[in-house]
């Protein structure tokens, strides 16, 4: 068998149950295709937040150990130094030694600095080529583009422009080049829907307005239940209802409501068409059986309020303060403001995230299972990739990048194990009973061994779940356990030492020291 491609796609922020696949009702045809032909992961983990996540996929290691604690903030010498560390290899280093191919399309997000070109930037990590952002978000209408290491002008993003779009028509340009180049390619493709702003055009909107009149409240139970109809043994349990999510005959400005989630589905179909549209290039190339396809979200849910007076605090690369036509952007959650045009700049909010998270608890920046699980979808017939099963094995996105090696046969310099075979039958791997995983965000932390989860916030006691039965993280057993749980801890205490993972105290007394404040690690 000729050596194959590698897609990897990352959606930015989307919750577990958003997709059709895993329980959701926004429309994402191409994606449950994508799902028919190959696997569903019900337990796949990542990190609770972009950098982070970003780190651990494309090095297949912890992301503090390669300078990614938080996020791109440069901490040094005392914290982390907020971009990608050059001693751990890149899937894209890799496999561009071995002839690959290599683009990225969307979002980087492994840089401190994003002015000036260095070595932290995807040209220098690996990829032969780029077009994106290089920060963590943007307006979907007016990014800051680069292509390689060059800032493109303001004409790059003139006319009925859409980064999403604009994403898709890259992916698609690099499959054709790799065609009549005949050379296998490893595609990166980093969307950044459905993370905030809420910016998609009026005509997908239109279609969502009376889907989600409803209320949440009624679309969580129905999400759930089609979890169960689908096989999903995740939603056996469902979270309590968060107590700052209002029921939906009580909530405020409801009309408002449904616009703000209307405008996020929107933003998840137009990434799924542009999914469908790479797949159909590479079925018209006559590589998709022979390409690894990878799909995931890089956290959960995102809850995050957005504030008038943050747009102080957003640089122009993430909101610039003016359309391209001149007129001022409206920063923050107002009812008096619709999303979706371009100068607006708003989030979904907390109630919306919940149903999104659909049956867990809590959200991105936690590392309860609303934080860490994600929808991932792997597809590779000529691989042996099983076409249509549930696995239940619990994994990590350090987990790609040895699976990526195993596929490719190129050498694994990560901590992760492949997934290919419990992609390929479907079965736990022998020893996964006792694997632990672990993590640590901004002093959230937690650890998995088999079917016990040990959790905790910042700040507040350990608890303890029978994840296996219990993944909506429901009822605490730590007083049924206590020696499980001194056990749990230290081997997660091990696992920060071991990863050089910095006490959350002393990142707060680093900020304090230099006299910024707390939320300076939410940036």
């Amino acid at each position: 068998m000729t050596s194959p491609n590698v897609l990897v796609i990352l959606a930015d922020d989307l919750g577990y149950s958003d997709i059709g696949s895993f329980g959701g009702e926004i429309d994402t045809p191409h994606l449950d295709r994508l799902a028919a032909r190959g696997v569903r992961m019900e337990s796949f983990y990542v990190t609770p937040r972009c950098s982070p996540s970003r780190a651990a996929l494309l090095t297949g290691r912890q992301p503090h150990s390669v300078g990614i604690g938080i996020l791109t903030r440069d901490d040094s010498p005392t914290g982390y130094a907020g971009s990608l560390s050059t001693d751990a290899p890149t899937i894209a280093e890799v496999l561009r030694d071995k002839g690959y191919l290599t683009a990225l399309a969307g979002k980087w997000h492994l840089s401190s600095d994003t002015t000036t070109p260095n070595p932290t930037w995807p040209t220098q990590r690996g990829f032969e080529r780029f077009h994106g952002i290089l920060p963590g978000c943007s307006s979907y209408y007016q990014p800051e583009l680069y292509e390689g290491d060059e800032r493109l002008p303001p004409s790059s993003v003139a006319g009925d422009f859409y980064f999403t779009d604009d994403i898709t028509a890259t992916a698609v340009a690099t499959v054709r080049t790799a065609a009549e180049q005949r050379r296998p390619f490893f595609l990166y493709v980093a969307y950044t829907a459905p993370h905030w702003p809420l910016h998609a055009p009026e005509t997908v909107i239109a279609k969502y307005r009376e889907r989600y009149r409803q209320g949440w409240d009624e679309l969580r139970a129905e999400r759930r239940e089609r979890q169960r109809q689908l096989g999903l043994s995740a939603a056996t349990t469902i979270s309590a209802v968060d107590g700052e999510v209002p029921a939906w005959v009580d909530a405020p400005d409801t009309a408002w409501e449904v616009e703000r989630m209307a405008v996020y589905a929107a933003q998840v179909e137009i990434m799924d068409r542009g999914i469908g549209r790479v797949l159909d290039e590479l079925e018209r190339q006559g590589g998709l059986d022979n390409t690894l396809v990878v799909f995931s979200s890089d956290n959960g849910a995102c809850a995050e309020d957005l504030r008038e007076e943050m747009g102080a605090f957003f640089g122009a690369d993430i909101c610039p303060p003016f359309t391209r036509s001149g007129d001022p952007v409206r920063i923050g959650n107002n009812p008096h403001t619709v999303p979706g045009p371009e100068d607006t700049y708003l989030s979904y909010g907390r109630s919306w995230a919940h149903l999104s998270n659909t049956p867990f608890r809590l959200y991105k920046r936690w590392v309860h299972e609303g934080g860490i699980s994600s929808p991932l979808i792997a597809s590779w017939p000529a691989g042996g990739v099983s076409s249509g099963e549930v696995v239940k094995t619990p994994a990590h996105l350090i987990d790609i990048f040895p699976t990526v090696m195993q596929a490719t046969g190129a050498d694994n310099a990560s901590i992760g194990r492949s997934l290919l075979d419990s992609w390929r039958s479907g079965n736990p791997a022998a020893d996964s009973e006792e694997r632990e995983l672990c993590w640590e965000h901004i002093g959230n932390a937690a650890i998995r061994r088999g079917r016990w989860k040990l959790v905790r916030e910042a700040s507040q006691p350990w608890e303890l779940y029978d994840i296996d039965v219990d993944r909506g993280e429901t009822t605490d057993l730590i007083d049924d356990h206590p020696q499980l749980a001194d056990d749990l801890e230290q081997a997660w205490q091990r696992w920060a030492e071991a990863n050089s993972v910095l006490p959350w105290e002393q990142v707060l007394a680093d900020y304090a020291a230099r006299g910024l404040p707390s939320s300076a690690t939410q940036g």
